[in-house]
């Protein structure tokens, strides 16, 4: 019997789900190059600033940040080139269409190695938080914390 190989999760963008309401998320394929992929399964990706935008049809991962692979010889890649996505054609018009509504922007979520080979993005179709909106997150988020060290610390009592 075959064993199917597990998902190897590279780098989270953590800032996201605070900065940002998650709609929808998609999986998406990423064109890198031959020292790119070496840095990836390395983990040497920064995800936070990345956001991906639509140019020409086409998808593309900008502002990511994949380091230069450190055993390459003289051919190194820019740590901060565009990237393209790779999606079929029907998801792009959809992600097009919802891209040019008021207030929605594609934020990737994590970058990982699927089944230890192919490098994916989980890219997430968002709308922004307001200040308030992530005050009321961390109150919330707050609130369960305590309630849960309480009961917790009720079940000693008895």
């Amino acid at each position: 019997m075959e064993q199917k190989k597990k998902d190897y999760v590279v780098a989270l963008n953590r800032k996201a789900r605070h900065d940002y309401f998650v709609v929808d998320t998609f999986e998406c394929g990423v064109v890198l190059t031959g020292t790119e992929i070496k840095s990836v399964r390395a983990g040497k990706v920064n995800l936070k600033d990345g956001y991906a935008k639509f140019e020409r049809g086409e998808l593309w991962l900008m502002n990511v940040h994949i380091s230069p692979y450190e055993k390459a010889s003289w051919y190194q890649h820019d740590p901060r080139q565009n990237r393209k996505l790779l999606l079929h054609k029907s998801e792009l018009r959809r992600l097009s269409a919802k891209v040019k509504e008021k207030g929605f922007t594609l934020v990737p979520l994590s970058m990982y190695l699927k089944e230890g080979r192919l490098a994916k993005v989980a890219l997430a179709l968002a709308q922004g938080k307001n200040a308030h909106d992530r005050r009321d997150a961390i109150i919330e988020r707050d609130a369960k914390r305590a309630i849960a060290r309480e009961l917790r610390n009720r079940g000693k009592d008895y």
